[in-house]
Formats: structure tokens, C-alpha cells, sequence
């Protein structure tokens, strides 16, 4: 979920909305046949409270993608089932990226961010220390409060 508030009335390709005969002509298939994916866990779709089916947008795209994969691609309904299982699954991985992406970049503000904060923390009466090159010169070190005795 993206952190706001649903209306609830607000319709998604995820809300069931569509009766078995009405996903039946969206899709192009009998509702027996919707009925036999049901039962083989091609699409599943949501049920009401007297056990109803009811389709979402989504079942039906997923219901035109099994007829598709049957008739033109000639691939039997259990290499269907394994196709849309795969894909589901990479679909998850695909999201789980997505958000260790985000929580590694909110990392990585967050480590310049206390980076930021430790440079700004120097001392700034300190000077960096550059190496000197050797010179044959003399320095003549005298200590505050002594007067020189000569």
C-alpha cells in the first residue's frame, strides 16, 4: 500500500465487481470454462458471502492471457498454471527490489547525513597537518613569559 487512504467505494483492477456471465463475454469464454480455472487454480477469483464468483479487471486480462497461451501458444493449462505461478513470483521479487532499493538509498541519505554532521563537528582551531620538507634552516624557539637573557 502506498501510505494513503483508500475510498472505499473507489474501484481498482483489483475490486470484484464482474458476475461469472459477464466475465464470461469480457473474456470471450464460457463460464464453465471459467468455472474448470477456477477449479485447476488457473484464476482464482474473489467470492461473496454466498460463494459467488466475482471477477476483478484483472481476472479477466489474466482469463484473455490463459485463452491466449491455450490457443495460439499451444501450451497445456498446467504449463499455464506454472507460467502464471513464475510470473507471479518474479512480479513479488520485482516489488521486494523495489522497496530494499528504497530503504537502501534512505540508508545511504541518512549515512551523509550523519557524515555531514561529524565534518561539521571539527574543530576548526585545529589546522590540517601538511608534511614540511626538510630544510637546513634555523628556528629559534623561545617560550612566552621568558625574556631572552642576552
Amino acid at each position: 500500500m502506498d501510505g494513503r487512504r483508500r475510498n472505499p467505494y473507489e474501484l481498482t483492477e483489483e475490486t470484484p465487481v464482474y458476475v461469472i456471465s459477464v466475465a464470461a463475454q469480457l473474456s470471450g469464454l464460457h463460464p464453465q470454462t471459467l468455472r474448470q480455472y477456477d477449479r485447476l487454480g488457473l484464476v482464482s477469483p474473489d467470492r461473496t458471502a454466498g460463494r459467488g464468483r466475482r471477477y476483478s479487471a484483472r481476472d479477466i486480462e489474466l482469463l484473455r492471457t490463459v485463452q491466449q497461451l491455450s490457443q495460439d501458444e499451444g501450451i497445456n493449462l498446467a504449463g499455464i498454471k506454472r507460467i502464471i505461478e513464475l510470473e507471479n513470483q518474479v512480479a513479488a521479487l520485482q516489488q521486494r527490489v523495489a522497496e530494499l532499493q528504497s530503504a537502501v538509498e534512505g540508508a545511504a541519505a541518512a549515512m551523509q547525513q550523519r557524515e555531514a554532521a561529524v565534518h561539521a563537528s571539527y574543530r576548526r582551531d585545529l589546522v590540517p597537518y601538511q608534511e614540511v620538507q626538510q630544510t637546513s634552516a634555523l628556528v629559534v624557539w623561545r617560550p612566552k613569559g621568558r625574556q631572552p637573557s642576552d
